[in-house]
């Protein structure tokens, strides 16, 4: 299908596709680190990082192997389709769209803290999550991830960028709003409450939701069996490795004064300065996250207009329906945002909703459907089967209790009279400077 109808859209290398990868995962999900270890520790906070992080490198290597299996998937909806039919695939398909439009929001809720931020509140945050998702909109229209690949560079250039300003300062001077003379408390192991610790866990796990966008970008290498695998080790080296250093330097220098996003830890001028360094990330954010869904949308869409050989064709329909659901998709994130304006918030329902299964819990039970009838040939074959059962059970209990203390805190947060954001479709100033 990728070459049928018009050009061959095949056309990424091991290092575009490690370029992808890096721009898909390394965004949003490092900015809210350091807060997950002021919560959690330092030492059971390292140790969660490096082991979500190696869990999800696990489980997108069982989305290869299913990929192996089964090369005509496009994305991770045709393998639910695969595995349970149509029931699953639309089951699937709606949890995607709806998971990927809430990352899309949460990157025009940054961007509005950024906006808010650097202009002490120059005007409505509805309008500050408006510009930059009309900016996002723009940057969809192009339809390949080859010009995704093209943003990789300067997108990670930018977020490593704004950190780097963060700790530096952070190195010199105070934290924002520390008072002078004021001593930095560290500490080694954390005593949070349930829904507390838990949702710093959803905080770290949301750092590697890039899975979902895997099996479209296999889709578009010209070799995805050899090519995928090595790219997939570049980009954990990268995340894990990068995650760890931010997380500790930043919650070491700022320490009780650490806040989410992180960049607001830094003193006011180098915040300011971060932010708006930053605002290419997450501007290539919501380009990632925005094309996997959009691809998706609009694969479904030709289907249903028997217009498959139109995919990749330069034709008046493929380029309406392209542009219809690009704009139907960004009107959708831009009210999400709006509904749950709250950085940290929108993180943890989003882990505890979704990346639960499109990160950990699909692929255990892809393995299973790969390995059904063997699951106990031998003894590695037992350590595989018992190592997936408990990343459902993982899942499962992301699920309920995930999403309870997500939506707890969000309460809690609405009742907060300190807290300017009371509710939903605010003008009040969610800036954290």
């Amino acid at each position: 299908m990728f070459s049928e109808g018009g050009k061959n859209y095949r056309t990424l290398g091991r290092w575009d596709t490690a370029i992808i990868l890096i721009t898909n995962e390394v965004g949003l999900g490092i900015l809210s680190l350091p807060a997950a270890l002021q919560t959690l520790g330092v030492v059971p906070g390292v140790i969660a990082i490096i082991g979500i992080g190696l869990l999800s490198t696990y489980t997108a290597y069982e989305l290869l192997q299913y990929y192996r299996r089964y090369p005509f998937c496009v994305n991770i909806v045709d393998m639910a389709k695969v595995l349970g039919g149509l029931p699953l695939e639309i089951a699937t398909g709606i949890g995607l769209l709806i998971k990927l439009c809430l990352t899309c929001a949460s990157a025009g809720i940054t961007m509005s803290i950024a906006l808010n931020s650097m202009s002490d509140h120059g005007m409505c945050t509805v309008a500050f999550i408006a510009f930059p998702m009309i900016g996002c909109w723009l940057l969809c229209l192009p339809r390949t991830f080859k010009f995704v690949s093209q943003v990789g560079i300067p997108s990670t250039i930018s977020i490593v960028s704004a950190i780097l300003i963060v700790m530096i300062s952070l190195g010199v001077s105070d934290p924002q709003n520390a008072p002078p003379g004021f001593e930095v408390e560290i500490a080694a192991v954390g005593h949070p409450g349930f829904k507390d610790g838990f949702t710093s866990c959803l905080n770290i796990a949301y750092a590697y939701a890039g899975n979902v966008g895997f099996v479209s970008i296999m889709a578009e290498q010209r070799d995805p069996s050899r090519d995928f695998l090595p790219a997939l080790w570049i980009l954990q080296c990268f995340a894990i490795t990068l995650y760890v250093v931010v997380a500790v330097t930043v919650y070491c220098l700022a320490g009780q004064y650490t806040t989410s996003p992180s960049l607001g830890s830094a003193p006011l001028i180098p915040a300011k300065v971060a932010y708006g360094i930053v605002f290419p990330a997450l501007l290539a954010t919501g380009l990632c996250f925005g094309h996997t869904a959009l691809k998706y949308l609009y694969v479904v869409c030709m289907r249903g207009l028997k217009s498959t050989n139109e995919v990749t064709a330069n034709t008046v329909k493929s380029w309406s329906v392209w542009v219809g659901v690009t704009t139907i998709f960004w009107v959708v994130a831009f009210i999400l945002a709006n509904a749950i304006p709250i950085f940290s918030s929108i993180l943890s329902i989003s882990s505890a909703t979704f990346i639960a299964w499109f990160t950990f819990g699909l692929s255990a039970v892809f393995w299973f459907h790969l390995n059904w009838g063997n699951l106990f040939m031998n003894w590695k074959k037992i350590c595989l089967t018992i190592v997936n059962t408990l990343i459902i059970m993982i899942a499962l209990f992301m699920n309920s209790a995930g999403l309870w203390a997500a939506i707890t805190g969000l309460m809690e947060t609405y009742e907060d009279n300190s807290n300017e954001i009371s509710g939903a479709f605010t003008c009040a100033d969610n800036g954290i400077l």
